[in-house]
């Protein structure tokens, strides 16, 4: 068993299995993710706002990676290029590093000291390159990225129908489930440096993915899998052995900043908090989420759903059309749905909850208009 810690956090590491389904510490051989869970506290689901990276359009031009990956480093669903990032909480209080085989987070990365982006790059060689590091110099925060489980899910929901893995992560010689197992020995790997070394009993460990994973494979919009991971802090002064029902992405940069004693990246009406709960000297028999991020997924979906509705209708009724442009146009409503398409305009509506509240009512007249229509059609 791992010690127990004590004492405030000299460092943070951001372990990051990309792709992790929220099942995987269940299902999967991962008895290091395992022992965590006890020793640390733990979330079997948290939630990300949906990871669609459309690569058109102000977000394509600005962002390499998908919605989860600037809202988990900036701790907002209110993105601007001019929010601070997680990294850069720490300068000048110690060194940065980023590493992970893939470019794809070179647009979160901004701010890192260190930052190796490489492709080439097995897992293993990310976690031996991560070791090294913090052999050398002493590192402040550390986000490290395995690529594999992802590009491995992504992999077999569209490829290999004659596999027993095709469109099922978990089937029998699933590359998914080797990647995730792989992931779990060398974060098992990484701890025992820490040990060796003599900082593990002062490193904060926070371990999770920047989005779940279909049973299908990859992270399809409509799957709630897809936005969903689990999550597990493990680290001075956080609680053993607690379970907290849930949690959202846009709260971990808050919460490891109030672990390490400084300032969130960023305020606001799109921010996330400290949640408090994962503190040994905080109570968290009372703990309530207003759960923003699982409303906001569900809302988009709906709308992706009714919209679809709403333009098949318009091939025998072009008032239905019409319907679409006065919606996305602003001229039937004071604000438009905070879709997809219009993610970096969503610190429009202030806050989130407002967000919300606007995205409702338009739902709301989407149902309407298409109960008008089937009466109309008996």
């Amino acid at each position: 068993m791992y010690t127990e810690l004590n004492g405030k956090p000299e460092r943070v590491i951001v372990f990051l299995i990309d792709g992790l389904h929220w099942k995987a510490p269940g299902k999967l051989v991962m008895p290091v993710f395992k022992q965590l869970i006890e020793q640390g506290t733990y979330i079997e689901k948290s939630y990300m706002i949906v990871p669609h990276h459309p690569t058109i359009g102000e977000y394509g031009r600005i962002h390499t990676s998908s919605f989860p990956n600037p809202v988990l480093q900036e701790g907002t669903l209110f993105i601007n290029p001019a929010n601070k990032m997680l990294q850069e909480m720490f300068v000048p209080a110690g060194t940065t590093a980023f590493i992970a085989n893939t470019k794809a987070y070179v647009s979160v990365s901004r701010g890192f000291d260190i930052n190796i982006h490489e492709p080439a790059l097995s897992d293993e060689e990310v976690v031996n390159r991560s070791m090294e590091l913090l052999q050398q110099q002493e590192i402040r925060y550390s986000r490290i990225h395995l690529q594999t489980p992802g590009n491995e899910g992504r992999y077999l929901s569209a490829t290999s129908p004659d596999q027993p893995y095709y469109r099922n992560i978990w089937g029998e010689g699933s590359p998914y489930v080797r990647a995730v197992e792989q992931a779990d020995r060398l974060l098992g790997k990484l701890i025992d440096e820490l040990k060796k070394t003599g900082k593990w009993e002062s490193t904060l460990l926070v371990v999770t993915s920047d989005h779940g994973q279909s049973e299908q494979g990859w992270h399809p919009m409509i799957d709630e899998d897809s936005v969903m991971t689990p999550l597990v802090f493990v680290g001075p002064s956080v609680a053993k052995n607690r379970v907290l029902p849930y949690f959202e992405h846009t709260d971990l940069s808050p919460t490891i900043t109030g672990l390490m004693g400084i300032e969130p990246p960023n305020t606001g009406g799109g921010a996330g908090v400290f949640i408090k709960e994962v503190l040994s000297a905080t109570d968290a028999a009372g703990f309530t989420h207003p759960r923003y991020i699982q409303t906001l997924n569900r809302q988009l979906n709906a709308y992706n759903a009714l919209r679809a509705r709403i333009m098949i209708a318009g091939e025998k009724d072009v008032y239905f059309s019409s319907l679409i442009s006065y919606l996305e146009n602003e001229l039937l409503t004071p604000e438009p749905f905070y879709h997809h398409d219009r993610f970096l305009e969503w610190e429009r509506a202030g806050n989130t909850q407002h967000l919300i509240e606007v995205n409702d009512q338009i739902l709301e007249q989407m149902r309407d208009e298409l109960t008008k229509l089937e009466k109309t059609n008996g």
